[in-house]
């Protein structure tokens, strides 16, 4: 059976004529013969090792793995395609509409959509979706298999009516074929856990992804002045991070927050279409995605003018000294939320010395008044997910305990709204986050962005350094 090939409505009907010259006449590799020169990729190995491990933990099951399919974003017009996660985990492949399976004897095969031979159709140079010559080239079955070492077959021979395990809400496909059971929840589950751990191969691939994400921060220091004089300055910044991310990287691991002033006080700020001004504090929280996939999440917060005022300087110490606070309680054993709490009371402390707060630190702790000005937890999971593991249960994740291998971000904040009639003048619309990445080692954790200062004088060191 011939797909319908994708074409856009305003596609030219093609003539015998035309099709029978289109097939013929191409150099290169034809059915059958040899594959172009490709390598397998460096994941594999690992790769390998978590289908293993996946396979043990649902022994004699099939398990159904999709990596998601094509987004439309207008029209005949798709997002740049990002494999899910955990099939990128388990695989290392980046293709859209390919699915992983294993197999209850263990055996994993790889189903994918490869490339449409030129001599057989129409797809390669008609197809808007899928076709070569629109989309560009998806490697054959025996590139696939090469790069990625794993036995690879055609999409179209994938039986999806076998009862499986399978990862919903990512291929519509496999939701509506494959049965539903009662296990598909424990899948995700799952494949979310196994990730908690980073192996030695991950570690290396995050920190990679710092280090670029410290040379975009310090791209946009450089850049300042200009953006500065610019309309749209925080969108000036954020082009400048996002050249480097994208030079280095796939792209950012999340939608840049360039806040300038009180759009700090908003957390997630992506619309990034205000002007700088020099008096005001800057909120960068960026994080170069690497081209495997893992992503960084590291904030700055800094002053425009290259020097804090006074009461910036005032709430930016007590965000640092909260944050210190929580690296510190950070090591093998310690639960997830004591990093947080840590930091937490640091800032109840300050909040009650300032004269915000009137209740004790514990009574502020029990009540949460404090959250007023916090809004939000002070750390996650790192990983291919800027907030990483999240399907984890509970009970293993923020509810459990730390582990050597775990990679976390640490942000404490403080968010100052500038309608805040609780709070003096000269504060309100202040909004200051510092936020970095450890990885969690045998006695304690390993600051992973410590390229980037933390402590105010450094910071003002480090943007006179780069003017």
């Amino acid at each position: 059976m011939t797909e319908p090939l994708n074409t856009g409505s305003h596609d030219l009907p093609v003539t015998e004529e035309l099709a029978a010259f289109m097939r013929a006449g191409w150099a290169g590799a034809r059915a059958g013969e040899a594959p172009a020169a490709v390598t397998a990729r460096p994941i594999t190995p690992w790769a390998a090792k978590r289908r293993a491990a996946l396979a043990q933990r649902f022994p004699g099951e099939r398990l159904v793995i999709p990596a998601g399919t094509l987004k439309v974003r207008s029209n005949d017009t798709d997002y740049r395609f990002r494999p899910h996660s955990a099939y990128s985990y388990l695989t290392g492949a980046g293709e859209s509409d390919d699915v992983l399976v294993i197999e209850p004897s263990g055996e994993a095969i790889l189903y994918v959509r490869p490339r449409a031979p030129r001599e057989e159709g129409q797809e390669f140079y008609r197809d808007r979706r899928y076709g070569e010559f629109w989309a560009g080239p998806r490697p054959d079955l025996a590139e696939a298999a090469e790069m990625y070492q794993i036995e690879c077959a055609h999409i179209r021979d994938l039986d999806l009516r076998t009862p499986a395990r399978a990862l919903r809400g990512v291929d519509a496909t496999v939701d509506a074929r494959v049965p539903r059971g009662d296990g598909d929840a424990e899948l995700e589950s799952f494949l979310a856990e196994m990730r908690l751990v980073k192996d030695e191969w991950e570690i290396g691939e995050l920190q990679s992804a710092v280090d670029s994400t410290a040379r975009g921060f310090e791209d946009v220091v450089r850049a300042l002045p200009q953006a500065i004089g610019h309309p749209r300055g925080e969108r000036y910044v954020e082009g400048v991070f996002g050249l480097r991310a994208r030079l280095e990287g796939n792209a950012t691991g999340y939608d840049s927050i360039v806040a300038s002033g009180s759009h700090a006080c908003v957390l997630h700020w992506i619309r990034n279409d205000g002007t700088l001004n020099p008096a005001d504090l800057l909120l960068l929280d960026a994080g170069v995605e690497t081209d495997t996939l893992y992503t960084a999440d590291v904030t700055r917060t800094f002053p425009l003018s290259g020097r804090f005022s006074p009461v910036q300087r005032q709430a930016y110490e007590l965000v640092y000294e909260a944050q210190s606070a929580a690296i510190a309680a950070l090591r093998p054993g310690a639960r997830f939320r004591d990093f947080h709490q840590a930091a937490m009371r640091v800032i109840c402390d300050g909040l009650r010395d300032w004269g915000l707060l009137k209740e004790s630190t514990d009574t502020l702790m029990e009540t949460g008044l404090y959250r007023r000005y916090t809004l939000c937890s002070s750390g996650h999971m790192l990983g291919l997910d800027v907030h990483d593991c999240a399907k984890s249960r509970a009970e293993v994740y923020l509810d459990g305990v730390l582990e050597e291998g775990h990679v976390l971000t640490v942000e404490p904040g403080l968010y100052f709204q500038p309608d805040d009639l609780t709070l003096p003048e000269e504060l309100r619309g202040i909004g200051i986050r510092i936020e970095d990445d450890l990885v969690v080692t045998a006695d304690g954790a390993r600051l992973m962005s410590s390229a980037l200062p933390r402590h105010p004088d450094e910071i003002e060191s480090w943007m006179s350094a780069l003017s």
